[in-house]
């Protein structure tokens, strides 16, 4: 995970500089997008969370989901990929209502 700069701003990025996403309807560090959410919203999985540069280590966590797979989180926020962001740097989950709440790109 690496710090990136946005038309919004700063942002987390995960793999390939992909946009990381919170669920506002995640009022814990407990996912609560399953199924048909997390197609549209994969989470970021892990098998160790490591933070690349302009990322604030003490802030990663992990979570683990119902089906036992290891989510990372960041400030207690488990984090997501966005299917419709087709490029690294896009942002084009920030602000939409879906799954039941709204969807912010992660900042630092």
């Amino acid at each position: 995970m690496t710090v990136h700069s946005s038309k919004l701003g700063q942002i987390l990025a995960g793999a390939g500089g992909n946009t990381l996403y919170l669920f506002a309807r995640d009022t814990t560090s407990t996912s609560t997008c399953y199924g048909r959410c997390a197609s549209i919203w994969p989470p970021l999985l892990t098998t160790g969370a490591t933070a690349g540069p302009g990322v604030n280590s003490s802030h990663l966590g992990t979570t683990t989901r119902a089906d036992g797979t290891v989510q990372v989180t960041y400030n207690g926020h488990p984090l997501y990929y966005y299917m419709g962001d087709t490029k690294p740097g896009d942002v084009t989950g920030d602000g939409i209502f879906s799954c039941g709440a709204l969807w912010y790109a992660m900042r630092p």
